[in-house]
């Protein structure tokens, strides 16, 4: 277990540069072509087949073992799919580090540099260990993770195909926890996500005589009341749902009642059910509401990410692995999901495995910003304990030696 941490820690250094060279050129969404370019000199003169995405910059590149070739003849072994995402966001930098971000309104306040950093230095350590491999390890670089679907468009291309995937793994870093520390839980792990888009229709007129128009803007205030009511009274609270109006917009000046009022927000839910239960309650209570009121509602929920749903057995295992390799005190059964969302749901839709929080507080902060904000920074040495859990997961499903 050791000797798969100090492999890491040599590898330290090429892990920040690669990490703070793709922080400095940032890409939102699914065509990456600047950070695909830099993972693929990463890769370069590895053993691995790789393939790149047709409609996406995706990488995808798959580490073949020799040993079960060699103690099994035709049998490939089992096959484990680590995956690191690699898309920034649309938002500026306020960190001041040497490494900021040089492109104006897109920063890498989630992690992903550090994520392909991590699952780079993971395939360079599983190279160096192919005579001992016994199996596949595929390694997923994935854009557009920060609501592209980037995931379902490499599934869509073949990314599970071919001799199957039998596990999938992934890590996701966040300062808002001890680093080098290593959290999951069985089960719904993060939740589905719906866009929630309400209209509210009334008549404009003028704003001095209310009575010869319909204003839409203390329906949509109402609205917005009786959506919080939906929840609190008509949803389990130990199969919850959060739902926040976070956008109203309506009017142009002081004297003039608007036509219409639009919310915007979004839907978290932690099951299909509650989800389906939820979609049905928002437009029944914004039809209800309007209507109380002579208005009209038009409601469109777009759907987002599926549940992130942990395998139970594969999530109970990393833990345990964890433990193994950074000592039970760094490895941490989760109590709570949490209500972000992920689309590496759809990859475990399709095959059992696990997500993992990869604690990055920086060092001396007390009150670190969280990830998606715009003073986000991260202890870079938790990078060594990713790559060490990628190559310890890998090898472990495979039946690999250490």
């Amino acid at each position: 277990m050791s000797e798969l941490l100090t492999q890491a820690e040599e590898l330290f250094g090429d892990m920040v540069e690669l990490r703070r060279r793709i922080h400095r050129e940032p890409e939102v969404g699914l065509q990456l072509p600047r950070t695909q370019e830099k993972i693929l000199d990463a890769l370069d003169g590895l053993p691995l087949e790789i393939t790149t995405g047709r409609s996406t910059t995706s990488v995808v590149a798959t580490l073949h073992g020799e040993a079960s070739a060699r103690s099994a003849g035709s049998d490939p072994g089992r096959s484990v799919l680590l995956r690191g995402d690699m898309d920034a966001l649309p938002m500026p930098e306020d960190t001041g580090l040497e490494f900021s971000s040089t492109v104006d309104g897109a920063m890498h306040a989630c992690g992903h540099d550090s994520h392909v950093a991590m699952l780079v230095g993971a395939a360079r350590m599983l190279c160096s260990r192919r005579g001992a491999l016994a199996g596949r390890v595929r390694f997923m670089f994935q854009p557009g993770e920060e609501g592209h679907h980037g995931a379902r468009f490499m599934i869509d291309e073949g990314l599970l195909d071919g001799p199957p995937i039998d596990g999938a793994f992934a890590i996701h870093v966040t300062p808002s926890m001890p680093s080098g520390s290593v959290f999951t839980r069985p089960g719904p792990q993060l939740a589905s996500t719906n866009t929630v888009n309400i209209t509210v229709r009334g008549r404009g007129g003028h704003a001095s005589w209310p009575a010869n128009a319909l204003d839409p803007i203390p329906v949509a205030c109402e609205l917005v009341l009786a959506l919080q009511s939906l929840v609190t009274r008509r949803i389990d609270i130990f199969d919850p749902a959060v739902l926040t109006i976070a956008k109203i917009t309506s009017g142009t000046t002081d004297n003039v009642i608007p036509e219409a009022a639009h919310l915007l927000g979004t839907l978290r839910t932690l099951s299909e059910s509650t989800r389906e239960k939820m979609l049905d309650g928002i437009r029944r209570v914004a039809d209800g509401v309007c209507a109380a009121h002579g208005a009209t509602a038009e409601v469109d929920l777009p759907q987002g990410y599926p549940v992130t749903v942990n395998d139970d057995e594969f999530a109970t295992w990393v833990l345990d692995l964890a433990g193994e390799l950074l000592g039970p005190d760094r490895s941490h059964l989760m109590r709570n999901p949490v209500m972000g969302a992920e689309d590496f749901s759809y990859v475990l839709q399709r095959v059992p495995g696990a997500m993992v929080f990869l604690g990055a507080a920086p060092p001396g902060v007390s009150d670190p910003a969280p990830i998606h904000s715009n003073r986000m920074v991260m202890d870079e040495r938790a990078m060594i304990t990713g790559a060490a859990l990628h190559t310890r997961v890998a090898l472990s499903f495979t039946g690999s030696r250490p």
